[in-house]
């Protein structure tokens, strides 16, 4: 029976017509080509612009990266969509912020089903792993009035050199994917790291110049470049201020005034928090207000990761004069 129906295979093949066989073939090639795409979703434009850098190696398969949270937003208020859960049924791999940045993320993930991208699987990562975390609390999660923050300062991709361990992760997840890529993958990570290099050697740092920053966005960046942020326009991650608080902050800036070398030289602000209350203190201490995008593509012209820092830097040095080397 197995050796008839072998042959009438045979035999309904060749008497297909070989452009129709031509054409199946092709739709065969185009299904294959599909199954080996490599699709990454990110949760933010920023962990999407690390793993852009690695994706090159899978030009030729059709590698995509997208994001979830849209560039400019403000990911720790941010609401999932459905196309998001179709996104993250459709990849082989989702790159998280973690910390309780993204706690949304959870129950997408439950929502679309894919066991490859649970806690655990081949193609979870989770970009704070291995991080020399800032801010560390007791709890897991803490939902502090405003944002639900985690159990550490959630900001670490502010610090360009953990870009090196968050692109290790990645890297990873995708060698576990595409093992035959190993070579091509660690080789565009480390062409990027080689920039980032060069870039942090000319990147300046500001010695101790003190600063007070509207949210708790920059501690990560703050040590990289040797900035004293020393309050927050918010009295609690998410919190708007009260004037009770609005005038200690500017109590304590006129205190430093009578420091010398010691008083606070700017208003760090992120473009989409209110602007109202970081105004009204630079204004009350004669300082300026430095506007510096969070987040890639938070502001024109930080449309990938190392660009973010040569715009952020060049404002501060604007507005704080010589930096030191």
């Amino acid at each position: 029976m197995r050796v008839a129906i072998i042959a009438l295979t045979a035999a309904v093949v060749a008497a297909v017509p070989a452009k129709a066989q031509e054409r199946t073939l092709e739709r065969g090639e185009e299904r294959a080509e599909a199954r080996t795409a490599v699709r990454v979703v990110a949760t933010t434009a920023d962990l999407a612009a690390l793993a852009s850098v690695l994706t090159p190696a899978f030009a030729g398969d059709g590698a995509a990266v997208e994001t979830i949270v849209p560039a400019g937003a403000d990911a720790e208020a941010f609401v999932p969509r459905p196309g998001d859960i179709e996104k993250l049924r459709r990849a082989d791999i989702v790159v998280r912020v973690g910390l309780g940045f993204d706690y949304w993320l959870d129950r997408l993930l439950v929502q679309a089903g894919n066991p490859r991208l649970m806690r655990g699987g081949d193609g979870y990562v989770d970009g704070s792993a291995g991080i020399p975390l800032l801010d560390v609390r007791g709890e897991s999660v803490v939902n502090e009035g405003g944002h639900a923050h985690g159990a550490a300062n959630p900001h670490y991709w502010l610090d360009p050199h953990n870009a090196l361990i968050i692109t290790g992760g990645i890297a990873e997840a995708l060698i576990r994917l595409a093992p035959a890529d190993r070579e091509r993958i660690v080789a565009a990570r480390e062409r990027f790291l080689a920039t980032l290099a060069e870039r942090m050697a000319v990147w300046h740092a500001y010695a101790g110049m003190k600063v007070i920053a509207y949210h708790d966005t920059w501690p990560y960046f703050a040590r990289r470049f040797r900035l004293d942020v020393v309050d927050f326009i918010e009295p609690k991650p998410g919190v708007a201020p009260s004037p009770a608080h609005l005038a200690r902050l500017i109590d304590l800036g006129r205190q430093t005034e009578r420091q010398p070398g010691q008083e606070v030289r700017a208003v760090l602000h992120e473009p989409h928090e209110p602007a109202e209350a970081s105004r009204f203190v630079a204004a009350k201490l004669g300082v300026p207000v430095v506007v510096l995008a969070p987040s890639v593509g938070g502001m024109p012209a930080t449309g990938d990761y190392l660009v973010l820092f040569d715009t952020n830097l060049a404002a501060l040095g604007k507005a704080l004069g010589e930096p030191s080397r």
